[in-house]
């Protein structure tokens, strides 16, 4: 069972123009909040500021959590408050999601493919979820079809997408929340130098590291963040966020943070987890 395929646009000047946005935590009530930050508010504001910095892209990528509460009417927001950006947006499941209810994206019209293929690279989202569970697996079937997708285009450069870190980012409790056999995932790309990028959500934090010539991104949450470099669960007073990636003919990444400009969103600092 390979990918769900799609080909996308180029831009004029030969680059795939992205937008990431990860772990929105909404709810199908709109006035509940995440650890003192209301989630639906937060992506509002985390949209508006897309909006009003008018950088040019051409697809979102949704790299998981998109609910809290697990509901069809959670993600039928989801894909409300995104299409605010009317543009081609696809998603991937975290932790915190449920696929079942997810397929409610597609009749609201978040795309369902998993490979975007373009003149010089293809995407790859990727499903790490173990459900009910806080980390991540690769099930063999994903590894199967990452080693088929990546063998049908090997002269095209590689962006992979997942929820789950497959390298440590210094959170110590974090980190016993990653990607359990990163191994096998680091063992089908091997044979592939194309593969420039994997970009993932779920720590909530910006991280930006490469590892065997792959460049590991990390994308703040769009409502609550955690504090890097913690030993244990630990709240950011950084505000919600959004990255803006673009893939180049020669196979660079260029890529730039941005987070809201005011401190609007501030969780309860007496969390001590969730």
């Amino acid at each position: 069972m390979a990918f769900t395929k799609l080909d996308i646009n180029t831009a004029e000047d030969g680059n795939v123009r992205l937008l990431q946005v990860t772990d929105t935590h909404l709810f199908a009530d709109d006035q509940t909040g995440l650890l003192g930050v209301n989630t639906s508010d937060s992506f509002s504001a985390v949209l508006d500021n897309v909006k009003s910095e008018q950088i040019p892209f051409d697809y979102i990528l949704a790299t998981g959590d998109l609910s809290q509460d697990h509901t069809k009417r959670s993600y039928q927001r989801f894909a409300e408050k995104v299409a605010e950006l009317e543009r081609p947006s696809f998603w991937l499941p975290g932790n915190h999601d449920l696929q079942a209810n997810m397929q409610t994206l597609a009749q609201y019209g978040v795309l369902t493919s998993k490979q975007l293929i373009s003149e010089h690279w293809q995407v790859i989202m990727l499903d790490t979820q173990v459900e009910g569970e806080p980390h991540g697996v690769m099930s063999q079937q994903q590894l199967d079809d990452l080693a088929q997708a990546l063998a049908e285009y090997p002269d095209k450069h590689v962006l992979i997408a997942m929820h789950h870190q497959a390298i440590p980012v210094g959170s110590n409790w974090l980190d016993q929340h990653n990607l359990k056999n990163a191994e096998q995932f680091f063992a089908v790309i091997a044979d592939y130098p194309n593969v420039r990028g994997v970009i993932f959500g779920h720590v909530h934090q910006n991280y930006e590291f490469q590892f065997d010539g792959v460049a590991f991104i990390a994308t703040p949450s769009t409502c609550i963040q955690f504090l890097p470099l913690s030993a244990n669960f630990a709240l950011d007073h950084q505000q919600p966020g959004w990255r803006y990636l673009q893939l180049t003919p020669e196979g660079r990444i260029a890529t730039r943070l941005r987070r809201l400009p005011e401190r609007s969103f501030l969780p309860d600092p007496k969390s001590k987890g969730y």
